[in-house]
């Protein structure tokens, strides 16, 4: 169990990361729940309050660097340390890149990969104080594998994988603080309705029409790396629908 241990997520007023701090504090965690929609993490919160679990909601956008060092200090300042940070904010608006979403490129960038940083840096002043910590960054499958639409997308990915594993070499061994990089195939969240590019209207068809991962089957897997003994580092997981082949 995790009776004791603060954690902070990112992006979690829906999909994932409301999922995952709905499980972690029923496993007793003390959870700090960050995003933009104030009102979505409020009404979780109350949820967990209802079954006696401790949760704190924080308005927080992680393209700011305030926002990410203020959502950290609200864990230190509640109550006194923070054991765990889940980087789960991300965006996949997918697109051709002949059709120059040129904006939406950016906010990717600053939402899936300059985000992470900011938070990570928030975080690892304390964990490395502590000598003990766990960083879960959420990736994708398409950190893996490119498909032709997710040219920047799988781009933002394959970076948070690189950099899941360079802060494991950086960080694991000499200081105790154990890396985790989550990455999961098609599920069933909002991610895809930041998808405004017309020529994939078949594409979203085709995923509605496969029984996706649900976001308590990732919040599962999460709960199942940050539980695992301290002498085990569970690097990576990947988890697809049974029904998606690649």
């Amino acid at each position: 169990m995790l009776s004791g241990r603060v954690v902070v997520i990112t992006g979690a007023s829906s999909g994932i990361g409301a999922a995952t701090a709905s499980v972690l504090a029923t496993a007793g965690a003390k959870v700090v729940m960050g995003a933009r929609r104030e009102d979505r993490l409020h009404a979780i919160q109350d949820e967990i309050a209802a079954r006696s679990g401790e949760a704190l909601a924080m308005r927080c956008d992680v393209t700011v660097r305030d926002d990410c060092e203020a959502l950290l200090q609200a864990g230190i300042d509640r109550w006194g340390r923070v054991d765990i940070l889940i980087n789960n904010a991300g965006i996949m608006p997918l697109s051709f890149v002949k059709n120059l979403r040129v904006d939406e490129w950016e906010r990717m960038i600053d939402v899936n990969i300059k985000g992470v940083l900011f938070c990570t840096a928030a975080a690892l002043p304390h964990l490395l104080a502590q000598e003990t910590g766990h960083i879960v960054n959420i990736s994708s499958i398409a950190g893996k594998r490119v498909i032709p639409s997710g040219s920047v997308y799988c781009a933002t990915k394959f970076a948070v994988n690189a950099f899941s594993d360079a802060l494991r070499l950086e960080l694991s061994a000499r200081k105790n603080i154990r890396v985790t990089c989550i990455q999961p195939g098609i599920v069933a969240t909002e991610l895809t309705d930041a998808i405004t590019d017309p020529d994939l209207a078949s594409f979203q068809k085709h995923i509605k029409g496969i029984e996706a991962l649900q976001a308590e089957d990732i919040a599962s897997a999460i709960l199942y790396a940050v539980q695992a003994p301290a002498h085990v580092n569970v690097n990576e997981i990947v988890l697809r629908p049974t029904q998606q082949e690649q």
